[in-house]
């Protein structure tokens, strides 16, 4: 998974647009974010108006799909 993010005042702030599956996607809206101990994830409506859940591992650097709600 790729993800393009916007950085304010900290590096990968928060998502702008993911690939995923070959399709690429504009973030919307950020719906909701949270913190687990190590990760940090995104709740978000795309601009094909589903709702996804991504995750930000910054230990690794990597993204992975938690979640996906079809609109």
């Amino acid at each position: 998974m790729q993800v393009q993010c916007y950085s304010g005042t900290k590096a990968d702030e928060r998502p702008v647009r993911f690939e995923l599956d070959g399709f690429e996607y504009l973030v919307e809206e950020i719906l909701d974010r949270w913190y687990g101990p190590d990760d940090t994830f995104f709740k978000l409506r795309a601009d094909d108006n589903n709702i996804y859940i991504l995750r930000h591992s910054p230990a690794t650097d990597s993204w992975s799909l938690e979640s996906f709600r079809k609109a």
